[in-house]
């Protein structure tokens, strides 16, 4: 048995393959973000330079562990 994805649609998006409106959709895969186009099946996945990039810019960090 396959385990259902909760997709979210993003309201005004466009695709930037056959530029439809409102045909885009928002999963979580095994953690890692994607979109996907129910109209012409383009998909995109968040690359792990982008996760780390925005981790990095909206993280407080209060110190480093460093075991001896």
């Amino acid at each position: 048995m396959q385990k259902s994805i909760k997709r979210r649609f993003v309201a005004g998006a466009t695709c930037p393959k056959c530029q439809e409106l409102d045909t885009i959709s928002l999963y979580y895969e095994n953690n890692v973000e994607k979109l996907e186009c129910v109209a012409c099946g383009y998909n995109e996945a968040q690359t792990e330079k982008q996760v780390s990039a925005a981790t990095r810019e909206n993280e407080n960090v209060i110190g480093i562990f460093k075991p001896h």
